[in-house]
């Protein structure tokens, strides 16, 4: 069953760049397909050469029915700059799929493709919600008790007392909507849990969060090693820190995987040593899968913006749709206004540093 072509005016519940992505279409139509049996009242706004999806989708039934396709002439490339992409992306597939968001069309975005192109577009097309000093990007990583929430994780290197009690409020309404949890825990990551430790704009977002102006579950200060720990739903730091904390996390997470393959490979008693530990190591293996934990989302937008790793397959893509799906479904945007808007009845007016560097999305490839 072919997707049928525009009709109507209708509420898409995300827009798809079908387009972006190391192996675009397909592994975006596959993922579509997955996310189809999961979310089968979902509408998507497919965005792409129109030709090649329409054949496509011929041998995928389940996201040929839920997909409407508009017809996008061009795609980013994955190695043009931000600059260009604002300039000459105009027809682009991703221009095109945050148009609709900005339009009112589609709730959300999804997109593999260029991960610099999308936040610059993103941040100036769908724009920063009016109370929101600064977008963050926040992804989800593994813990000891479960996933936890981190952001930011690179779009704001320098951040003031503010930006980190505004990322604390939008970390707080993503851990309910995608997570399910009803009361998340806060902490701020810092050198040290005591209340006297890191810099002033750390321990003056801390007070504030303290005092439950904010109406979140602050727990305090966390240090490094509570990430894996798991001691707190959600780490909120800066962009620069944030980043450094996540690919440190993912280069242990390599050398244990190296290791472990060392280990059982190294003679014949560790080979059938690991016959005998198979299947917990298949658990294992599935746990830290990061295909679990693809899609890193810009929040703080009037939308939502999720952007999948763009060398993922069908599963990871898919679990990028299903982020995206909870955060619409679950009524996120509002929920961070409600934050908000208790922050401005009742906290004392933070020192804000506008004249700091301009923010600086990281990549995520």
């Amino acid at each position: 069953m072919a997707a049928p072509s525009e009709g109507a005016l209708r509420r898409f519940s995300l827009a798809v760049d079908a387009m972006g992505g190391d192996h675009a279409p397909d592994s975006v139509l596959d993922g579509l397909e997955l996310a189809a049996e999961r979310h089968p009242k979902a509408q998507f706004l497919l965005v792409g050469d129109e030709a090649r999806l329409r054949e496509a989708l011929k041998s995928r039934p389940r996201a040929a029915k839920l997909c409407v396709i508009r017809h996008a002439p061009d795609a980013i490339p994955g190695d043009m700059k931000p600059t260009m992409a604002l300039r000459q992306g105009r027809n682009s597939s991703m221009r095109l799929a945050i148009d609709a968001v900005s339009k009112g069309e589609a709730a959300g975005v999804v997109s593999a493709g260029n991960t610099g192109a999308l936040m610059a577009l993103a941040k100036i097309v769908i724009k920063t919600m009016p109370e929101i000093g600064r977008p963050a990007l926040a992804a989800i990583t593994p813990s000891a008790r479960g996933d936890v929430v981190m952001l930011d994780l690179g779009a704001n290197i320098q951040c003031d007392a503010r930006n980190l009690v505004e990322f604390a409020i939008m970390g707080d309404a993503f851990a309910r909507a995608v997570l399910g949890l009803p009361n998340p825990t806060i902490g701020l990551l810092n050198v040290g849990s005591e209340e006297l430790k890191g810099d002033d704009r750390v321990r003056q977002a801390a007070e504030v969060l303290r005092e439950g102006h904010a109406g979140i579950n602050f727990h305090g200060f966390v240090e490094g090693h509570d990430i894996a720990a798991g001691t707190v739903d959600v780490v909120v730091t800066d962009g620069f820190t944030g980043n450094v904390a996540l690919k440190t996390g993912e280069g242990a997470l390599k050398l244990m995987r190296d290791l472990l393959r060392q280990v059982f490979t190294s003679s014949i008693p560790a080979r059938a040593g690991y016959l005998l530990a198979r299947p917990a190591l298949e658990r294992l293996r599935e746990w830290m899968d990061p295909r679990r934990y693809n899609g890193a989302i810009l929040l703080g937008l009037n939308g939502v913006v999720v952007k999948s790793h763009g060398g993922t397959d069908a599963t990871g893509f898919a679990h990028a749709m299903d982020v995206a799906m909870d955060m619409v479904t679950h009524g996120f945007t509002q929920n961070i206004r409600e934050g908000l808007s208790r922050l401005a009845t009742h906290a004392p007016p933070m020192t804000s540093s506008e004249a700091d560097a301009p923010a600086v999305t990281a990549q995520q490839d």
